[in-house]
């Protein structure tokens, strides 16, 4: 079984890495990044009984961290010119806005967070549609062979 392949070859050499496609898996794995440290945090606080409920808080930690791995590997697979990747990437940021439109509706200081992080997503997408990413990645699109 022959697998179709992950970037474009000049003379037998791989084509450098479109800046965009490194631009997107950068913005993926600083999800992931982010999802691992706030993860770490509250077992940190569950573990120290700093939290109300600190099995409550370390469970919620152990569930960020595991949801971390998904950005961190689509960020791996971007990087590496897998064309699997794109769509975990693509859940990622469909996952964060729906993250950031509840920290936005919600009146307290998490709003500036909220912002920053549907202005991640967004971007991301941006990024993870570009034509050039997508050939990069070897994905064909509707009408191409």
């Amino acid at each position: 079984m022959s697998e179709a392949p992950t970037a474009e070859k000049t003379d037998g050499f791989e084509a450098p890495r479109p800046p965009r496609l490194t631009y997107a898996a950068a913005l993926v794995g600083l999800e992931g990044l982010a999802l691992s440290v706030a993860g770490a945090w509250r077992i940190v606080l569950g573990l120290i009984g700093s939290a109300d409920k600190p099995g409550q808080a370390v469970s919620l930690g152990v569930v960020f961290v595991v949801l971390a791995l998904l950005p961190l590997l689509a960020a791996r697979g971007l990087l590496l010119r897998k064309s699997w990747s794109r769509g975990p990437a693509v859940i990622t940021q469909l996952m964060a806005l729906l993250v950031a439109y509840d920290l936005l509706q919600v009146n307290s200081v998490l709003i500036p967070l909220g912002i920053a992080l549907a202005v991640v997503a967004v971007a991301s997408l941006v990024l993870l549609v570009n034509s050039a990413t997508t050939q990069a990645l070897g994905i064909k699109g509707p009408g191409r062979s």
